[in-house]
Protein backbone atom coordinates (compact mmCIF):
# COMPACT_ATOMS: atom_id res chain seq x y z
CA UNK A 1 0.00 0.00 0.00
CA UNK A 2 2.98 2.49 0.73
CA UNK A 3 4.21 1.47 -2.69
CA UNK A 4 1.06 2.62 -4.04
CA UNK A 5 1.20 6.06 -2.60
CA UNK A 6 4.52 6.24 -3.89
CA UNK A 7 3.86 5.88 -7.16
CA UNK A 8 0.85 7.83 -7.41
CA UNK A 9 2.97 11.29 -5.97
CA UNK A 10 5.61 10.75 -8.87
CA UNK A 11 2.96 10.80 -11.36
CA UNK A 12 2.07 13.76 -10.06
CA UNK A 13 5.63 15.45 -10.34
CA UNK A 14 6.15 14.09 -13.95
CA UNK A 15 2.68 15.68 -14.91
CA UNK A 16 3.32 18.91 -12.95
CA UNK A 17 6.93 19.36 -14.68
CA UNK A 18 5.38 18.68 -18.09
CA UNK A 19 2.65 20.91 -17.27
CA UNK A 20 5.46 23.95 -16.19
CA UNK A 21 7.34 23.28 -19.58
CA UNK A 22 4.04 23.75 -21.33
CA UNK A 23 3.36 26.77 -20.08
CA UNK A 24 7.22 28.00 -20.23
CA UNK A 25 7.68 27.35 -23.59
CA UNK A 26 3.96 29.05 -24.73
CA UNK A 27 4.86 32.21 -22.93
CA UNK A 28 8.18 32.18 -24.58
CA UNK A 29 6.77 32.19 -27.80
CA UNK A 30 4.40 34.43 -27.42
CA UNK A 31 6.96 36.96 -26.08
CA UNK A 32 8.79 36.19 -29.23
CA UNK A 33 5.79 36.36 -31.64
CA UNK A 34 5.11 40.24 -30.13
CA UNK A 35 8.91 41.08 -30.18
CA UNK A 36 8.69 40.55 -33.65
CA UNK A 37 5.40 42.01 -34.27
CA UNK A 38 7.13 45.65 -32.71
CA UNK A 39 10.33 45.06 -34.24
CA UNK A 40 9.54 44.39 -37.81
CA UNK A 41 6.00 46.11 -38.21
CA UNK A 42 6.82 49.87 -36.90
CA UNK A 43 7.33 52.57 -38.46
CA UNK A 44 8.89 51.60 -41.49
CA UNK A 45 6.16 51.32 -44.28
CA UNK A 46 5.73 55.18 -43.79
CA UNK A 47 8.88 56.30 -43.98
CA UNK A 48 9.53 54.60 -47.12
CA UNK A 49 6.70 55.99 -48.51
CA UNK A 50 7.77 59.26 -48.71
CA UNK A 51 11.47 58.22 -49.71
CA UNK A 52 9.95 56.18 -52.39
CA UNK A 53 7.66 58.12 -53.62
CA UNK A 54 9.61 60.13 -56.71
CA UNK A 55 10.79 56.12 -57.72
CA UNK A 56 6.93 55.03 -57.72
CA UNK A 57 5.88 57.76 -59.93
CA UNK A 58 7.94 57.38 -62.55
CA UNK A 59 7.71 53.98 -62.57
CA UNK A 60 3.83 53.80 -62.53
CA UNK A 61 4.49 56.34 -65.44
CA UNK A 62 5.78 53.46 -68.05
CA UNK A 63 4.28 50.79 -66.70
CA UNK A 64 0.92 48.71 -68.65
CA UNK A 65 -2.14 49.49 -67.20
CA UNK A 66 -4.07 47.79 -63.97
CA UNK A 67 -6.41 44.84 -64.22
CA UNK A 68 -6.33 40.81 -64.75
CA UNK A 69 -3.84 39.59 -65.77
CA UNK A 70 -3.94 37.92 -69.36
CA UNK A 71 -1.65 36.40 -71.59
CA UNK A 72 -1.52 36.61 -75.41
CA UNK A 73 -0.02 33.60 -77.19
CA UNK A 74 2.33 34.07 -79.95
CA UNK A 75 0.42 32.25 -83.06
CA UNK A 76 3.52 30.17 -83.59
CA UNK A 77 7.16 29.94 -81.98
CA UNK A 78 10.11 31.46 -83.21
CA UNK A 79 12.89 29.36 -85.04
CA UNK A 80 16.07 31.26 -85.81
CA UNK A 81 19.83 30.49 -86.25
CA UNK A 82 22.27 31.53 -83.71
CA UNK A 83 25.94 32.17 -84.40
CA UNK A 84 28.34 30.58 -81.69
CA UNK A 85 32.02 30.48 -81.69
CA UNK A 86 31.87 26.61 -81.76
CA UNK A 87 29.20 26.26 -83.86
CA UNK A 88 26.09 27.75 -85.22
CA UNK A 89 22.47 26.26 -83.18
CA UNK A 90 19.22 26.53 -84.10
CA UNK A 91 16.95 27.80 -81.44
CA UNK A 92 12.71 27.38 -81.20
CA UNK A 93 11.26 29.72 -78.38
CA UNK A 94 7.63 29.79 -77.53
CA UNK A 95 6.62 33.28 -76.30
CA UNK A 96 3.07 34.43 -74.50
CA UNK A 97 2.61 38.17 -73.78
CA UNK A 98 1.32 38.96 -70.22
CA UNK A 99 -1.09 41.88 -70.43
CA UNK A 100 -2.89 43.69 -67.96
CA UNK A 101 -7.19 44.07 -68.65
CA UNK A 102 -9.36 43.03 -72.06
CA UNK A 103 -8.85 46.28 -73.40
CA UNK A 104 -4.55 45.85 -73.46
CA UNK A 105 -5.17 42.10 -74.53
CA UNK A 106 -7.48 43.65 -77.54
CA UNK A 107 -4.24 46.17 -78.55
CA UNK A 108 -2.03 43.13 -78.31
CA UNK A 109 -3.60 40.96 -80.96
CA UNK A 110 -4.20 43.65 -83.09
CA UNK A 111 -0.05 44.16 -83.37
CA UNK A 112 1.16 40.71 -83.68
CA UNK A 113 2.57 41.28 -86.79
CA UNK A 114 4.59 44.13 -85.28
CA UNK A 115 5.15 42.31 -82.40
CA UNK A 116 6.33 39.53 -83.81
CA UNK A 117 8.60 41.68 -86.12
CA UNK A 118 10.23 42.96 -83.13
CA UNK A 119 10.48 39.48 -80.81
CA UNK A 120 12.40 37.81 -84.10
CA UNK A 121 14.52 40.92 -84.71
CA UNK A 122 15.63 40.78 -80.23
CA UNK A 123 16.12 36.64 -80.42
CA UNK A 124 18.11 36.32 -84.00
CA UNK A 125 20.47 39.11 -82.95
CA UNK A 126 21.41 36.89 -80.02
CA UNK A 127 24.44 34.31 -79.58
CA UNK A 128 23.96 30.80 -78.96
CA UNK A 129 26.68 30.83 -76.19
CA UNK A 130 24.89 32.94 -74.00
CA UNK A 131 21.51 31.35 -74.67
CA UNK A 132 22.88 28.26 -73.29
CA UNK A 133 23.34 29.53 -70.10
CA UNK A 134 20.31 30.49 -67.84
CA UNK A 135 21.68 34.16 -67.21
CA UNK A 136 21.67 34.52 -71.01
CA UNK A 137 17.66 33.35 -71.45
CA UNK A 138 17.35 35.90 -68.50
CA UNK A 139 18.74 38.79 -70.39
CA UNK A 140 17.20 37.81 -73.68
CA UNK A 141 13.72 37.85 -72.03
CA UNK A 142 14.65 40.93 -70.61
CA UNK A 143 15.51 42.62 -73.93
CA UNK A 144 11.98 41.58 -75.74
CA UNK A 145 10.40 42.61 -72.82
CA UNK A 146 12.00 46.67 -73.08
CA UNK A 147 11.65 46.70 -77.04
CA UNK A 148 8.26 45.06 -77.34
CA UNK A 149 7.43 47.71 -74.90
CA UNK A 150 8.83 50.23 -76.84
CA UNK A 151 7.35 49.52 -79.95
CA UNK A 152 3.86 49.20 -77.81
CA UNK A 153 4.38 52.84 -76.32
CA UNK A 154 5.13 54.12 -80.23
CA UNK A 155 2.47 52.25 -81.80
CA UNK A 156 -0.84 52.79 -78.96
CA UNK A 157 1.15 55.57 -76.66
CA UNK A 158 1.62 52.90 -73.71
CA UNK A 159 3.24 50.28 -72.89
CA UNK A 160 0.68 47.71 -72.90
CA UNK A 161 2.62 44.32 -72.34
CA UNK A 162 4.01 43.83 -68.89
CA UNK A 163 6.41 40.85 -69.63
CA UNK A 164 7.37 38.49 -72.43
CA UNK A 165 7.42 35.10 -71.26
CA UNK A 166 8.88 32.17 -72.47
CA UNK A 167 6.74 28.88 -72.68
CA UNK A 168 9.21 26.90 -74.62
CA UNK A 169 12.78 27.50 -75.06
CA UNK A 170 14.47 24.54 -77.11
CA UNK A 171 18.49 24.94 -78.39
CA UNK A 172 19.62 22.49 -80.48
Amino acid sequence: MAEEELEIEEGGKKKSKLMLIIIIVVVLLGGGGGAYFFLFMGEEPAAAEGEGAAEETSIEADAPPEGKALYVAMPRPFTFNAPGVARERIVQIEVQLMVRGVQSEEMAKRHIPMIEGTLLQVFSASNADDLVTDVGKVELKERATKQVRQVMKELEGSSIVEQVLFTGFVIQ
